[in-house]
């Protein structure tokens, strides 16, 4: 045992295996950051996906009846969008909308819409 520990092969193989566990255990640490950006990404778009159909579907709520509802909910896949709408002042209509995930996130997003235009004018959202 000491003959083989006192050669030259001993430290060189000890070496090799440092270094190729260094350079493993960076990719791994690696691949998971690029898991959860990943993750983190798909969850936004969902998010953004989810505002925009909604936006789109109390639009045309406001173009087909001329108002929006007081309160109202949208059932998708993954989550519940509720929304609130104000009393109009002039012709801007503040409408809150609450996005709930499945997995608990919350975000809430305010829109403006003009009734004369019936269109949305503003956006502003924000993580709860």
């Amino acid at each position: 045992m000491k003959k083989i520990q006192a050669g030259f092969t001993y430290p060189l193989t000890l070496c090799v295996l440092l270094i190729f566990f260094l350079f493993l255990s960076i990719r791994v640490e690696q691949l998971l950051a690029e898991r959860k950006v990943a993750n983190q990404t798909a969850i936004l778009l969902q998010e953004e996906y989810y505002f925009l159909s909604s936006i789109k579907k109390v639009e045309n709520m406001l173009t087909s009846t001329g108002t929006i509802q007081t309160k109202g909910s949208f059932k998708y896949i993954n989550g519940t969008m509720d929304y609130q709408a104000e009393v109009p002042v002039s012709s801007v209509q503040k409408v809150n909308f609450t996005l709930r995930f499945s997995s608990g996130i919350t975000v809430v997003g305010i829109g403006y819409f003009d009734i004369k235009l019936k269109r949305m004018i503003k956006w502003t959202d924000s993580r709860a």
